[in-house]
């Protein structure tokens, strides 16, 4: 099965980067769709970024005896042999990767937010759900879960009772949002603006709210540009995905669920 266009870009690509793919085995079509993105398009780049919800959770690594988790390990582990670097920022569903992932996949953990410098430009990289500062019960729950002390305690549980914890917070999480405001659930203004003041870069890059779009914000000197990216679902009629890359003059490219360049 072919999804994705081939790169028609003059210019080499420098990196990919791409969030919210909510795998798990209940989607192979999203599943394959990564697989094929991952043989193809990134194979081609120097650089890889994952941004977040990659899985659809994530109870630990020791998770990784699972096939299903191990072969996606072992899919971006292939990308080594091709010189292609994979960086990884955690969401809100796989803030439990840990060390014992990053190995066996390959790749670096990097903090939320993190700022690069690549192609002449000076990117701030975050999952986004850090942002959503007015949804007040998430930032409580956030700060509760993201503990050392929390997440050791959690992880010293067997594996399958942590499975059965998050699946029934993320069924309360599901009825919760239902009664949830659009406007809540997306990032703050005023936390973005600190977000680029804390990191000095005029781009940012995240995902978590499932809201794809280029923001400009001011003009001139002053001009910063927000990227969302698109969260992936291949297993329904129309398919949802797509991912930013940036080359080697300095662009910034966003393609849609086919791979195809967004001009608009």
């Amino acid at each position: 099965m072919t999804i994705f266009a081939s790169s028609q870009q003059a210019q080499p690509t420098v990196a990919l980067f791409v969030s919210d793919l909510h795998l798990q085995a209940s989607l192979p079509r999203t599943t394959a769709a990564f697989l094929e993105f991952l043989q193809t398009h990134a194979t081609q780049t120097q650089q890889l970024y994952l941004l977040g919800d990659i899985f659809e959770y994530w109870a630990g690594d020791d998770d990784l005896a699972t096939p299903y988790n191990r072969d996606i390990a072992d899919a971006l582990k292939a990308l080594q042999p091709h010189g292609v670097q994979v960086f990884w920022i955690a969401g809100n569903r796989d803030f439990l990767v840990g060390a014992g992932f990053a190995q066996a996949a390959g790749l670096t953990l990097l903090d939320d937010p993190h700022v690069i410098r690549l192609a002449g430009r000076e990117i701030a990289l975050a999952h986004g759900d850090a942002q959503c500062t007015d949804d007040d019960a998430y930032m409580a729950f956030r700060a509760q879960v993201r503990q050392p002390a929390y997440q050791q305690q959690f992880l010293a549980m067997p594996l399958a009772q942590r499975k059965a914890i998050i699946e029934g917070m993320r069924k309360n999480s599901q009825d919760s949002n239902q009664n949830k405001s659009y406007e809540i659930m997306d990032v703050n203004a005023g936390a973005i603006g600190q977000l680029f003041e804390q990191t000095g870069a005029s781009v940012l890059i995240h995902g978590h709210t499932h809201r794809p779009a280029l923001h400009v914000l001011g003009s001139g000197q002053g001009q910063r540009l927000r990227y969302v990216l698109p969260d992936w679902e291949y297993d329904i009629a129309t398919p949802r995905g797509g991912w930013i890359s940036l080359t080697a003059d300095g662009v910034l490219h966003r393609h849609d669920a086919h791979g195809d360049e967004i001009t608009a």
